[in-house]
């Protein structure tokens, strides 16, 4: 039988085949599309970035006899403990309900392997992550699942989460299926049933109410540990200027390109911006206000490899966090579950029903029988591995650019493919001093 093309027939770029699909789902049903991972869409992101390696205007270091540093400090503004930190590749939020007691504890031991932190996500802290996560990021959402005082005092920083990069605006989502005993237990909520978290935080409507917030977070923890605050990508300048103000230690940013367990695909998909705009939106807001180093910026939404790690870096990132990769180092669609990914209506490397809770892999997944096939030593053996690999290759761009540190990267060793990149990363379009919107001529 021909294919459709062969036999002159042309598909329409605005009502493509999934499109059509979607249409029909919708027609059929009368339920929008939930589902996790992050955007699909191409928006420009780190691959439209180049780097400038030294040759004879700039000296390359060598890498087997000259350093390149990777350590980083997180919360010194207030904090009297901050992290200090070997790489500056963190794990993002990732909540227990959201992913297996065993996925969570993978991940606390591949960041501890490397010297680097995890963060615990909606829903509380376990025992399983924290007693396998030398440095521990504790998450405060608003719908205030799992919140515990004492948990709070054991983490090592406070992460106030605004917003995330998948659903800026939007609040979170954990299907009944994956409300087991235990997750209904730390979240005072029915087992079975669906959590809807609320979109914005119960105790405040604004700054002034933020900043007594955390003022509060302060005195709760002895104004031992770094305040975190966490945005979405959208206003990002106003976000951030606004963050610095009520007293943040450090500031996250996710771009449009971050992961969530379960929301509205056509949240995903059509709210906020790319990481790669977000940035230079970031490190303005912080320039203005002399507080560009000071207050440590980390960025999320996409991070894949070294190359996008220092990438990052070079924008003016402090640390990035990754979410999405650590779930496929972990063994997130991998082609060994291929069979039973068919089974589900998916495939390998497709696979993104994570509200399912019927997850092969055991990672986001409550069923007892499919999480006990997560081998938390073996999984987070493949972290750290995973985790090794960003470094080793952001220390290798940093070293042929002639930087003796990772934060050494700057915009100046970078330039841009594409006239989209290079307005919104506000570095020059390869071959020209021209950035769109800025400088003239060539």
């Amino acid at each position: 039988m021909t294919s459709p093309a062969d036999r002159g027939l042309r598909e329409s770029a605005t009502f493509d085949r999934a499109t059509i699909a979607a249409i029909q789902h919708a027609a059929e049903t009368g339920v929008y599309d939930i589902r996790g991972w992050g955007a699909k869409r191409a928006v420009p992101h780190f691959d439209d970035l180049l780097f400038l390696g030294a040759s004879m205007s700039r000296y390359p270091l060598e890498g087997y006899r000259e350093r390149c540093d990777t350590d980083v400090v997180l919360g010194d503004r207030h904090a009297q403990q901050p992290l200090h930190l070997a790489t500056p590749v963190t794990i993002a939020g990732m909540s227990f309900g959201a992913l297996s007691a065993q996925a969570k504890e993978s991940l606390g031991r591949g960041a501890s392997e490397v010297g680097t932190s995890t963060t615990t996500g909606d829903g509380g802290m376990t025992e399983e992550e924290r007693g396998h996560s030398k440095t521990l990021v504790y998450q405060i959402l608003p719908s205030r699942y799992g919140m515990n005082p004492d948990h709070l005092r054991a983490a090592d920083a406070i992460e106030v989460v605004l917003g995330q990069g998948a659903k800026p605006g939007g609040g979170g989502m954990l299907l009944g299926q994956k409300i087991s005993e235990r997750v209904a237990e730390m979240r005072t909520l029915p087992a079975g049933i669906d959590q809807r978290s609320a979109c914005r935080h119960p105790d405040w409507t604004g700054p002034d109410d933020l900043a007594i917030k955390i003022l509060e977070l302060r005195e709760i923890t002895d104004w031992q540990k770094p305040i975190y605050v966490k945005v979405g990508a959208t206003r990002t300048y106003y976000d951030v200027k606004l963050a610095v103000a009520v007293g943040a230690d450090v500031i996250v940013v996710d771009g449009m390109q971050g992961g969530t367990a379960a929301t509205q695909d056509v949240f995903i998909e059509n709210v906020g911006i790319p990481t790669l705009a977000a940035i230079p939106q970031a490190v303005q807001a912080l320039s203005e206000l002399g507080m560009h180093r000071k207050v440590q910026l980390v960025v999320s939404g996409g991070v894949r490899t070294g190359a996008d790690v220092a990438k990052a870096m070079a924008l003016g990132a402090d640390a990035v966090a990754i979410g999405t990769a650590a779930l496929i180092a972990l063994g997130d669609n991998h082609p060994r579950h291929a069979a039973e990914y068919e089974k589900l209506g998916s495939a390998a490397g497709y696979y993104d029903d994570y509200q399912e809770g019927r997850d092969p892999a055991g990672i986001t997944t409550q069923d007892p029988e499919l999480s006990a096939r997560l081998d938390p030593v073996e999984g987070g053996r493949r972290v750290a591995n995973y985790l090794r690999v960003l470094t080793l290759e952001a220390q290798t761009i940093a070293r042929a650019c002639g930087k003796s540190h990772l934060q050494h990267l700057e915009p100046e060793d970078l330039v841009a493919l594409t006239i989209e990149a290079s307005a919104m990363a506000r570095v020059p379009l390869a071959g020209t001093d021209w950035i769109p919107g800025r400088t003239p001529g060539f």
